[in-house]
């Protein structure tokens, strides 16, 4: 008889085996913010999965220039009629990871974290999250 002892799973393994809750489709509604929902469709109809997070400040900077999209904040879409997260056109990038960068575990709010989304066509997303 072999006494090997099997494997315990990882956190990592155990959350990514967890169901993801239902999303709506276009428009991109969602009842939880897309890092508690752990994922979210944007009203162009592509849905982004929650891949990682929060991320470590050097993940996160090089993504801030690697990523093929960026998200800091929150607009209203009038057409899904929610909030959706705000995607930063290129030449916004570098000030936006210089703000956040420096409110990554900030004593006092608002706070930064990082997360990492990808797309189902193998698109990259950083994702800032503020927390007020």
């Amino acid at each position: 008889m072999s006494k090997k002892q099997k494997r315990a799973a990882t956190l990592a393994e155990v959350v990514a085996a967890l169901p993801s809750p239902e999303v709506e489709e276009r428009g991109g509604p969602y009842a939880a913010p897309p890092v508690a929902a752990r994922g979210f469709t944007d009203a162009d109809g592509c849905h982004w999965r929650l891949a990682r997070g929060p991320l470590d400040p050097r993940r996160a900077k090089r993504l801030a220039v690697g990523a093929d999209v960026m998200s800091m904040g929150r607009y209203y879409d009038d057409e899904a009629e929610w909030w959706l997260p705000r995607f930063l056109p290129e030449a916004e990038r570098p000030a936006a990871w210089l703000e956040a960068r420096a409110r990554f575990g900030a004593a006092e709010l608002p706070v930064h974290e990082a997360y990492e989304f990808t797309a189902d066509d193998g698109r990259v997303l950083l994702f800032i999250e503020t927390y007020c």
